[in-house]
């Protein structure tokens, strides 16, 4: 190519690069501001609707029709709109329609190109790709908004190695992304949404800009694995082992686990010959459920260092119903009074006491107005449906963010970023619990735990007398 056209398609390259923050901002509001407005027409149509039944109709259309806008949101403009889709696409935050379509965006991200794989492989490890793996598979295992992983086997090796490397340009137009978000959860928590939505994306902030420094992950999956290992006599759940010298911040090689989606586990149960709604299948499911569970009570309540990316693509299911949690580019340390805090509240929800309850949101630095009268009554419902896995009879669905909930009696003014994480958690396995056909209360299965941890920092007691429930005792038993 001659030297002046050269130099114009750098120039060109540079201007493009330049211009694709505003142009990607642009995209984002004009969408943001499509989906929200028709939601407003729809809220102003309904009002002047008497027949319950055409509300819900015209509701549900409107859900669809935001599904769709906010599902080509997401898949176009991909990076960190990929992983709003994992958060919201969840029956506790967002209607049906848009769970149905946003859960199918997991590890849909784009592919970096395979020769571009080789050469960030090359640069970070400062060898020959042909002299590190024996074999490497082009097509990734999945894709992802940050990195994506191959499988692979390294010269002289016999066990097969999972093989991540990160997009890219990516860390860039994430940034961009967040300040976009930032700004809209400040309008949204100021016309419409009665909870503090920027805290939430200012720890999202915080928890990307860590999943960028795959060294910083390598050590948190060691640490994650040796302390489930030193806990129990065999650990809840499998965590990759990483491949010593085989890190850097851009790529990261760590043992590969072959196991099933657990989305697809009863699919799997269907191919080899068990009724998934039978009780063979009952029993797995609740094994695997309780050893998830245990995982991330003894990560959030006894270590204060946990996982924080909690979503169906970062589980497997092996063999013998064995558990496998993968993708440690987001973890969580709780602060020492948090992590107590949270402990006491976790005891309080087990045992139904309200005024404990209470006592823990304040240490918790969770700060509310109320409306209500019943003002613990409300406090206590809140906690369960932001912290427990139990649901009433009955009920399949129990957001925050309902027309029913507590939040329309109790605002939440100011909300810790660390809790975020926790509150991932409680969404994934309250929504595991709910596709798996069981009842399950997270908080009863961690009151050892919770109890184990404050009887060591000296902060057990006697619970205060329970102020009575009868109509949540009803409700929820």
């Amino acid at each position: 190519m001659p030297l002046e056209l050269a130099q114009l398609q750098d120039l060109r390259e540079r201007i493009s690069d330049r211009l694709r923050p505003w142009s990607r901002s642009a995209q984002f509001w004009v969408r943001a501001a499509d989906i929200y407005t028709s939601y407003k027409v729809c809220q102003l149509r309904a009002g002047f609707v008497k027949d319950e039944e055409e509300r819900e109709t015209m509701w549900e259309q409107q859900h669809e029709l935001g599904a769709q806008k906010m599902y080509s949101l997401c898949s176009e403009l991909g990076g960190l709109f990929l992983k709003a889709a994992q958060i919201l696409g969840k029956p506790d935050l967002a209607p049906m329609a848009w769970v149905k379509r946003l859960v199918t965006l997991c590890d849909r991200a784009p592919a970096t190109p395979y020769d571009v794989v080789r050469d960030v492989v090359e640069k970070q490890f400062g060898k020959n790709f042909d002299d590190i793996f024996e074999f490497f598979d082009v097509e990734p295992v999945g894709s992802a908004s940050i990195a994506q992983v191959h499988r692979a086997r390294l010269k002289l090796s016999n066990t097969d190695v999972a093989v991540k490397v990160q997009h890219p340009g990516a860390e860039h137009l994430m940034m961009v992304d967040i300040r976009n978000m930032q700004a809209m959860a400040l309008f949204l928590q100021k016309y419409d949404i009665n909870f503090d939505l920027f805290s939430a994306t200012k720890e999202m902030e915080k928890q990307i800009c860590y999943e960028f420094d795959f060294v910083r992950e390598a050590r948190a999956m060691e640490r994650i694995r040796e302390f489930l290992r030193v806990t129990n006599k065999k650990p809840p759940v499998m965590v990759p082992r990483v491949i010593p010298g085989m890190v850097t911040r851009e790529v990261l090689v760590m043992e590969f686990i072959k196991g099933t989606p657990i989305m697809n586990l009863g699919s799997e149960m269907a191919k080899r010959g068990i009724d998934p709604g039978g009780k063979i299948a009952a029993m797995a499911k609740q094994k695997i459920l309780s050893d998830l569970t245990l995982a991330y009570g003894q990560m959030i309540l006894k270590d204060g260092f946990f996982h924080a990316d909690p979503h169906p693509g970062n589980i497997l299911i092996c063999k013998d119903t064995e558990v496998a949690l993968l993708d440690y580019g987001q973890v969580k340390e709780m602060p020492e009074d948090l992590r107590l805090a949270y402990a006491n509240l976790v005891v309080a929800m087990a045992d139904d006491d309200l005024l404990r309850a209470e006592e823990g949101f304040r240490e918790l630095g969770i700060k509310t107005r109320t409306i209500a009268d019943n003002k613990l009554e409300e406090l206590f419902q809140l906690s369960l449906r932001m912290f427990d896995t139990r649901l009433p009879p009955g009920v399949t669905v129990m957001s925050p963010f309902a027309d029913d909930s507590s939040l329309t009696k109790i605002g939440v003014e100011s909300f810790p970023e660390e809790l975020f994480s926790v509150l991932r958690t409680i969404q994934l396995l309250r929504g595991l619990t709910v596709g798996m056909g069981l009842t399950f209360s997270c908080a009863q299965q961690w009151r050892p735990i919770a109890e184990e941890a404050l009887l060591k920092a000296g902060r057990l007691r006697a619970s205060k007398p329970k102020q009575k429930r009868s109509f949540l005792r009803r409700l929820f038993w």
